[in-house]
């Protein structure tokens, strides 16, 4: 190999090491834009209800065949592209939201709705994996950094969705959906442009030595017990949201009698905490070690979520925020924990736990809306309120060194 040819090289992995925060802010944005159209599922929901005289059941089903196609997909795509990667298919998955998109705005059954949300699922399903990766690849090792920077923008677009949703398709209806193509549209040109700086640093990225933990840090044998255990943690987590995220505007209409704007206007200052969260999760995370954020967390929350059923709405709106920013801090620290005990399967990880977010809530979601119906929502945040005490569980995660991985 020639001196020139070895001196490109070096200088392509030097570059590779550094964290392009170009590509990070640049997915981050894209899963910003990805996941105000997936948020406008919830956000529509009373719009929804009220034409199609659906039932709590009924919504649960809509979330169900939403967050359940992400869920059951998601590992799949993750373990293909662990394989073969497939740098395009971030814009084509977007396409398939930008179908499910348009369907949805001139769907005219309960049918119909499940089938454009599925798509939405879908388009979701091929984003998160191949997009993790990418951030992982941007991250130069700061992987608690990027995650963060990743997901920040995948909850500040869950933030803005239903305040959009607030101003924009409840006074217009149904059909005003369609005016969020544009957003699809803008995020197919993102996400080529990433496309592109994907296919171009895969090979050297490829190339590299995968660093690993030192194998007496974690046996190969506790590994797979230490995934169900993360699992279960993001199950604590992810059930919680849901009954936030589904049901919170019936909630605070239902108890406090507040308007349907306004209640949209109060979940989005729940979402913009969680964004905010999030933020800061990943990198504390990358200070301190991954199992204390973890702990702190969905332990941490606990005081808050069980007085939460029993607040006035001033005290409703305090607890929301308190709680949007301890819970929502975990969830990058769980990613890059599970990474760091798989670091050869950074897209089956990145699958498998936000599919299992998307499934979880999506189960959660149909089940809540159930014991709603049979019971009251009150009924319903009152049993959520004691999910957090799972956290207990986060005592048995080892303290794992940080590892310098590419």
């Amino acid at each position: 190999m020639s001196a020139v040819n070895e001196t490109n090289i070096a200088h392509a992995q030097r570059a590779a090491t550094q964290t392009v925060l170009a590509v990070l802010v640049a997915i981050s944005v894209s899963h910003c834009l990805n996941d105000i159209i997936q948020s406008l599922i919830p956000a529509i929901y009373p719009i929804l209800k009220d034409s199609y005289a659906l039932d709590y059941g009924q919504i649960g089903l809509i979330t169900l065949a939403f967050q359940g196609t992400a869920s059951l997909l998601q590992p799949v795509v993750g373990l293909y592209t662990d394989k073969y990667p497939k740098p395009y298919s971030l814009p084509i998955g977007m396409c398939s939201t930008l179908i499910g998109l348009v369907t949805l705005s001139y769907s005219s059954s309960f049918a119909s709705i499940l089938l454009s949300v599925s798509l939405i699922g879908l388009g979701s399903a091929i984003f998160h994996p191949e997009a993790s990766r990418v951030a992982r690849m941007a991250s130069g090792g700061r992987h608690g950094l990027a995650q963060s920077l990743f997901q920040v923008g995948g909850y500040g677009g869950t933030a803005l969705g239903p305040l959009l949703a607030a101003y924009i398709v409840l006074p217009h209806g149904q059909h005003s959906i369609i005016w969020f193509s544009a957003v699809a549209l803008t995020a197919i040109g993102l996400l080529s442009w990433i496309s592109t700086w994907y296919a171009r640093h895969r090979a050297v990225h490829a190339a590299k030595k995968v660093a690993r933990l030192a194998t007496h840090i974690v046996p190969k044998h506790h590994i797979p017990w230490l995934l169900v255990l993360l699992g279960v943690l993001v199950f604590s987590k992810a059930l919680y949201m849901a009954s936030m995220s589904s049901y919170y505007t019936f909630y605070l209409i239902h108890r406090f009698g507040v308007p349907t704007q306004h209640a949209q206007v109060m979940l989005f200052i729940f979402l913009a905490a969680v964004a905010t969260g999030t933020l800061f999760g990943g990198p504390f995370g990358d200070r301190v070690g991954r199992k204390f954020v973890i702990w702190f967390s969905i332990l941490g929350v606990l005081p808050f979520t069980l007085a939460l059923p029993y607040a006035n709405l001033f005290w409703t709106g305090v607890l929301s925020v308190l709680i949007g920013l301890i819970l929502s801090s975990a969830f990058s620290a769980i990613v890059v924990y599970a990474q760091e005990l798989v670091p050869t399967k950074v897209g089956l990880i990145a699958g498998l736990f936000f599919g299992l977010t998307f499934g979880l809530g999506g189960i959660g979601a149909a089940i809540l809306g159930d014991l709603a119906d049979r019971t009251s929502i009150e009924y319903v945040y009152q049993v959520c309120s004691f999910l957090p005490a799972i956290g207990l569980l986060a005592m048995f995660l080892p303290n794992l060194k940080q590892a310098r991985v590419s």
